[in-house]
């Protein structure tokens, strides 16, 4: 939370930085680093399962409730904490550009191609892209032979509120792709995400932002 709250405020782009979550001990992690926490949302919208629509909605309807109203949101997961301020400037100013988006998304090239992905069904499997000429599809050729294909990755999302507004979604129809560089858009999720990350500091492969706030002194555990 760190890493992301304080990339957004030395970023320079945001009128509010404000954490959303339903936890008391993050939301005083929020404040200490420089966010926002006006309120707690539901626990009940606050599982693995449940749709960014519900919290991005329940944020835009409180702040507006408080005389606060948005041209444009951003959301900055915590589980990408190498996304730079000059990541946040950059997209910013790809999406301010581009007035007929509805929204940006951060991408990267994937690693596994969908092309040589498989469905399985009973002792039997079909390519899940069927594509590609009969004499050479798809899984038979070379990860260099085949489209570019981009995975999205949790660095960043920015839109219009008034695609929330309108359509009730965080993303709308029109959707332009941030293709996030080095370090910027790795998550971690995993043990080893975290393995790797950490290894990627060391070897000075990856640089995390910088955190203008002293740590965070967490409550000792019996």
């Amino acid at each position: 939370m760190a890493y992301s709250i304080c990339a957004a405020r030395l970023s320079g782009v945001f009128d509010a930085v404000v954490l959303c979550t339903d936890s008391e001990l993050y939301a005083e992690i929020g404040r200490h680093y420089g966010a926002e926490v006006p309120f707690l949302r539901d626990v009940g919208i606050s599982t693995e399962t449940s749709p960014d629509i519900e919290w991005v909605e329940l944020a835009l309807s409180n702040l507006s409730a408080q005389g606060r109203d948005f041209d444009a949101f951003s959301i900055l997961r915590p589980t990408s904490p190498f996304r730079k301020p000059e990541t946040i400037k950059r997209a910013w100013r790809q999406f301010s550009a581009d007035p007929q988006a509805d929204s940006l998304r951060a991408v990267e090239k994937c690693a596994q191609h969908p092309g040589k992905m498989w469905v399985v069904r009973g002792d039997r499997m079909q390519p899940l892209l069927p594509l590609g000429p009969e004499d050479q599809p798809y899984h038979s050729s070379q990860y260099a032979a085949l489209p570019a294909v981009y995975v999205q990755n949790a660095s960043l999302e920015m839109a219009w509120t008034r695609v929330v507004r309108d359509g009730r979604t965080i993303a709308g129809n029109v959707l332009a792709p941030f293709f996030t560089q080095d370090d910027e858009g790795l998550d971690i999720n995993t043990a080893e995400d975290w393995w790797y990350a950490e290894h990627a500091l060391a070897a000075g492969l990856a640089r995390l932002p910088q955190v203008d706030k002293p740590a965070f002194d967490l409550p000792k555990l019996d």
